[in-house]
C-alpha cells in the first residue's frame, strides 16, 4: 500500500493543477471516480502526453500540442463519467473554475511578455550585453558578474529571459573555452532560479502562489537570504574551477533606441499597479497588469509618431534610417507586433496542463496524494520533496499540484514550498526553463551531463537553503 501511495505521489506531483482553494468544496468529487475506467484512462492519457514534453527538441513536436489533446480528452472522459450517473452540472461548473484560473495567469503573462519583447526591441538587453563583453573582465570576474546579474534581474524579468541574456555574455566572452562556458551557464541557471524564487514576477510558481493569496508581495522577501544561500554555496565552490584568464575585450557597441528608458519605467509602474490592485483594492493582479499594458500602448503611439517623423526627415536628408529592419524597410515601433511575439506555445502549454490536472483533481486523485504527502510524510519533508521532483519535470506542474491539493499548513511552510519549487529545478539541466534554454543556445558545450557532474554541489546549496529558512523563519513554521 505504501508503495502504491509513493507511486501516486511521484506521478501526480508531475501534474499541474489549478483548482482554487476557496472553491475547493465546490469542485470536490461528489462521487469517487478514482477507481473507474474513465479515471484510469484519463491518467494514462495525461502521462502519455506529458511524457512527450521533455522530448520536444528531439522529436520536434511543440510541447503544447500533446497536452492540449490530453486536456480535451480528460474533460470529455470526466463529463461522460458524471453523465453516466445522471450529473450534468458538476463537470461544467468545475471546468469554468479551471478556465478562470487560466485566464488570470494568461493575461498576467501576456503583459509581462509584451514588456520584455518591447525592451528587447529597444535594445535594452543588447546594450547590457555589449557593455559587459567590451570591458575586458577576467573569466572569473565574468563568472561572478553574470551570476550576480542573473540573481538580480530575474526577480523582475523572468528567469528564462535572464538566463538567455547572461548566457549570451558568457559565450561571447568565453569564446572557445568550453569549460568556462559550461560552468558559467550552470552558475547562471542556479542564480536565475534562486533570484526568481523570492519575487512574484521572477517565476511562474511564485506568481501562482501570490495570486492564490498564500503569500503577500512583501512576505516573499522572507526567503531572500535562503535564496542567496541556494545560489552562493555552489557558486563559491565552482568559482575555484574557473580560470583567471583575461580574454581580449570585444569591440561591440550597441545603443538603446528611443524610448527604452521610458519603457523600463513603465514596466516598473505596471508592477506597482499590479501589486496595488492585489494588496489595496483586492482585485486580481492580472487586472493591474492589463491596466499597465495601456501605459505601454499609449507610449507606443508616441514612439511610432516620433519614428515616423524621424524617418521622414532622414528620407529628405538622404540618411539611411536607423530603425530599418534587415531588409532595408522602415519599421516603426508597433505594440501589436510585440504582443504577437509572446511565447504562444508556452501560453497554450499552460492551458493544457491547467485543464489536465483540473480534470484529474476532479476525478479525486490529488486528494489521495495530499493525504499521503502532508499527513503521512509531514509538511517539511513533503515540501522538500517538491523541489526534488521539480528537478525531474518543470516546476510549474509541481506547484499547480500543491496548490490544488491545498494542504493545511503554516505560513512558513508555504514559503518553504515556494523556495523549493523555485530552486529545486536547478539540480538538473532539464529541471527549469532556464536550463533547457541554455542547453539549446550553448549546444554541445552546456549539456545535461556537464550539469549532472555538479548536481551534488547544487544539492548541497539546496539543502543549506532549506535549513537556512527553517532557522531564520522559525517563528512562521
Amino acid at each position: 500500500m505504501n508503495t502504491m501511495k509513493t507511486l501516486l505521489t511521484i506521478g501526480f506531483l508531475l501534474l499541474p493543477a489549478t483548482v482554487v482553494a476557496e472553491t475547493g468544496a465546490a469542485v470536490s468529487s461528489v462521487i469517487n471516480l478514482t477507481s473507474t475506467f474513465y479515471g484510469y484512462l484519463g491518467v494514462i492519457i495525461f502521462v502519455g502526453a506529458y511524457a512527450l514534453v521533455p522530448l520536444e527538441n528531439t522529436i520536434h513536436l511543440r510541447k503544447s500540442k500533446p497536452v492540449l489533446f490530453a486536456a480535451g480528452a480528460i474533460w470529455l472522459l470526466l463529463s461522460i463519467a458524471y453523465s453516466a450517473v445522471g450529473d450534468f452540472h458538476t463537470a461544467h461548473d468545475a471546468i469554468k473554475i479551471s478556465l478562470l484560473e487560466y485566464a488570470e495567469l494568461f493575461l498576467f503573462l501576456l503583459v509581462a511578455m509584451t514588456y520584455i519583447n518591447a525592451m528587447e526591441e529597444r535594445n535594452v538587453f543588447q546594450r547590457l550585453r555589449s557593455f559587459l563583453v567590451s570591458r575586458g573582465f577576467s573569466l572569473r570576474m565574468i563568472f561572478w558578474i553574470t551570476g550576480v546579474l542573473a540573481f538580480v534581474i530575474s526577480p523582475v524579468a523572468d528567469n528564462l529571459t535572464t538566463a538567455l541574456l547572461m548566457g549570451a555574455v558568457a559565450m561571447a566572452v568565453g569564446g572557445k573555452n568550453k569549460a568556462f562556458i559550461s560552468l558559467a551557464c550552470i552558475n547562471i541557471v542556479i542564480a536565475a532560479n534562486a533570484g526568481g524564487a523570492f519575487s512574484p514576477f521572477g517565476d511562474i510558481t511564485t506568481l501562482m502562489v501570490w495570486q492564490k493569496g498564500k503569500v503577500t508581495f512583501l512576505e516573499f522577501f522572507a526567503i531572500f537570504i535562503p535564496a542567496v544561500v541556494n545560489w552562493l554555496v555552489p557558486a563559491v565552490i565552482m568559482s575555484f574551477f574557473v580560470d583567471k584568464e583575461v580574454p581580449e575585450a570585444l569591440d561591440e557597441e550597441v545603443s538603446m533606441k528611443y524610448g527604452a528608458w521610458s519603457i523600463m519605467g513603465l514596466f516598473l509602474a505596471t508592477i506597482v499597479t499590479a501589486v496595488s490592485f492585489h494588496n489595496l483594492l483586492h482585485l486580481p493582479p492580472a487586472a493591474g497588469m492589463m491596466f499597465g499594458l495601456s501605459y505601454l500602448g499609449i507610449f507606443a503611439y508616441h514612439i511610432k509618431r516620433h519614428e515616423n517623423r524621424s524617418h521622414k526627415y532622414d528620407t529628405i536628408l538622404g540618411v539611411r534610417d536607423r530603425d530599418c529592419n534587415g531588409m532595408g524597410e522602415f519599421s516603426p515601433f508597433d505594440i501589436m507586433k510585440k504582443i504577437s511575439r509572446a511565447e504562444w506555445d508556452t501560453l497554450l502549454f499552460f492551458y493544457g496542463v491547467i485543464l489536465c490536472v483540473g480534470g484529474l483533481a476532479q476525478f479525486g486523485y490529488l486528494s489521495l496524494v495530499s493525504k499521503f504527502m502532508y499527513t503521512d510524510l509531514g509538511a517539511t519533508w513533503a515540501n522538500s520533496l517538491v523541489g526534488v521532483l521539480s528537478a525531474i519535470v518543470d516546476n510549474i506542474p509541481v506547484m499547480f499540484a500543491v496548490l490544488t491539493m491545498d494542504p493545511t499548513m503554516s505560513h512558513g511552510q508555504w514559503l518553504l514550498v515556494t523556495l523549493t519549487a523555485g530552486t529545486g529545478g536547478s539540480m538538473l539541466a532539464i529541471g527549469s526553463a532556464a536550463g533547457v534554454a541554455l542547453m539549446g543556445t550553448a549546444r554541445g558545450t552546456y549539456t545535461f551531463g556537464a550539469h549532472l557532474k555538479w548536481t551534488p554541489v547544487i544539492a548541497l546549496g539546496y539543502g543549506m537553503s532549506i535549513l537556512c529558512h527553517l532557522v531564520l523563519n522559525k517563528a512562521l513554521m
